[in-house]
């Protein structure tokens, strides 16, 4: 397909996504209002509203608007290629990812048989009225949860992907002995250092960056309200008081009445209608965040955003270009009819031990629900899913752990032969940090730093990077130890590390 239509796929793709949104019906009545204005002629009308809706405004907003598609949206594939082609190209990944599915759903409905819990119920009148009074004190709930169990942890989702291979690849014509060192046998294009440097140009040396130089860092400029500039400026990490509105903007998460009246309906949901996952949700909160001494003040917060969450069928949408797809269920006593199978969770997503990490950080920056939801909901379309679906992309999590082992191979073999010898693959360690993007073991300042980055560069290579970074940075320690135990003990607290020092100078300090 060449590059002109390409792109005239691409704007009538987006054209369509944004004629039936909120956005278009405000530019639109805008547009109707200004015609009662004196400067609008007849004879320039076009031009005269287009300028009306540049200088208030409305012009930024749709600039925002569309930038924000082009990055939730598929590329325009081939116009043969069937709808799994641009899920996932490769067949390979579509049936791993199939299967996983398939044994992550048996064990929820196994969970549903054997504790008689029905995967959803109407909650009765006065059940719904105890939730209503305690919805800003659900904390304080102590439901017995002891029969719950996660459906999968990460631990197991390795194991997946350990033994994923490429049927169509003769691993025994690679000359290259290292490649089989490492616990990831797929052959994907990963960047090494002297590419990462190029992409991550804006992090070298010589750079200011918050987190480090802070008082060298480029002046704070009142962004103009444009989500491109946002981007370009995160990619040096924002100073704290910028971040919260800078991510929205990067993010277009604009909290309009729409947004919040989104938030309240999704709540109604959860006040009427009781679901398995919301014990899984309970019980993952418990287990992680409420046990973290930076997160548990928002064990309230987190109930409220994952128990809506998994009501918001809006989150389906991003089923297009993600390689899973939705679980679904029977209703009662139809069994076997698809006419009678219906997408569940609403939302598409089943809740695995440690997902409430992903929007833990982000009540550190937004206070008010509906606003916290809107962010978490699009940092996940975005980013977060990648980390638990199997897939070729090269910010999904396959391509992350192979990415890892090939930075740690190339350039610490001697500590990576070392810990494979001694029965301590260095993935299995780094796998459960990766899987959350860190969340739960830095420091929350130093997470958030990371975070800038990624939706700066709009990638989470930069995950993979600081995993062979932290190995970098404990390498003396780690030649030194001689079990798995003991080389998870010298990498159990990753709290006092300085996230853009061991960043910079993995990529920018080390011998290539």
């Amino acid at each position: 397909m060449d590059e002109g239509t390409e792109l005239s796929l691409t704007i009538a793709q987006i054209v369509q996504r944004l004629k039936g949104s909120h956005l278009h019906s405000q530019i639109e009545s805008q547009a109707k209002e200004c015609l009662h204005q004196p400067e609008i002629k007849l004879e320039s009308l076009k031009e005269d509203v287009r300028s009306f809706l540049k200088t208030s405004g409305w012009e930024k907003k749709l600039q925002n608007a569309v930038y924000r598609e082009l990055h939730v949206q598929l590329p325009p594939g081939h116009p043969a290629a069937p709808p799994e082609h641009l899920k996932e190209p490769l067949a390979y990944m579509r049936k791993a990812q199939a299967n996983w599915e398939k044994r992550v759903l048996k064990s929820l409905n196994s969970m549903s048989t054997e504790l008689g819990v029905p995967l959803a119920r109407m909650r009765p009148a006065v059940e719904q009225k105890e939730l209503t009074n305690k919805w800003n004190e659900m904390g304080t709930d102590e439901p017995d949860l002891s029969r719950f169990r996660p459906v999968y942890a990460p631990k197991d989702f390795l194991e997946v992907l350990i033994s994923l291979r490429n049927p169509n690849h003769d691993s025994s014509e690679d000359v290259n002995a290292r490649s089989h060192w490492g616990l990831i046998q797929v052959p994907l294009n990963v960047r090494d250092i002297p590419q990462l440097r190029q992409a991550y140009s804006e992090l070298n040396l010589t750079t200011g960056q918050l987190g480090i130089d802070d008082h060298a860092h480029i002046h704070p400029v009142i962004v103009d309200q444009d989500s491109a500039a946002a981007q370009q400026y995160s990619r040096q990490g924002c100073s704290t008081g910028l971040r919260a509105d800078l991510w929205a903007l990067i993010l277009n998460s604009t909290n309009q009445p729409p947004d919040v009246m989104h938030y309240e309906q999704l709540k109604a949901g959860v006040i009427q209608h009781d679901l398995l996952v919301d014990n899984l949700i309970y019980k993952d909160v418990k287990l992680t965040a409420s046990n973290d001494d930076y997160y548990f003040v928002f064990e309230d917060f987190l109930y409220q955003v994952l128990l809506c969450f998994s009501r918001d069928t809006a989150v389906l949408e991003h089923f297009k270009y993600n390689s899973a797809t939705p679980p679904k269920s029977y209703i009662l006593g139809k069994v076997g009819d698809e006419e009678c199978a219906v997408v569940y969770p609403p939302n598409g997503v089943i809740p695995f031990h440690g997902f409430s990490m992903y929007v833990a950080p982000l009540c550190f920056l937004y206070n008010e629900p509906s606003k916290l939801y809107s962010v978490f909901r699009e940092m996940y379309i975005r980013y977060f899913f990648r980390l638990h679906s199997i897939s070729s992309s090269p910010s999904g999590i396959v391509s992350l752990c192979l990415q890892f082992e090939r930075l740690l191979q190339t350039h610490l073999p001697q500590l990576f032969y070392h810990l494979r010898q001694i029965g301590a693959q260095p993935l299995r360690i780094a796998f459960k940090w990766m899987v959350r993007a860190f969340s739960g073991y830095l420091s929350t300042d130093q997470l958030l730093l990371l975070w800038d980055r990624i939706l700066g560069y709009d990638s989470l290579e930069v995950v993979a990077v600081l995993a062979a970074a932290v190995f970098a940075f404990r390498a003396e320690n780690l030649m030194e130890v001689t079990s798995l135990a003991s080389a998870e003990a010298v990498l159990a607290d990753l709290s006092t590390l300085k996230v853009m020092p061991l960043i910079q100078i993995f990529l920018f300090a080390t011998a290539i």
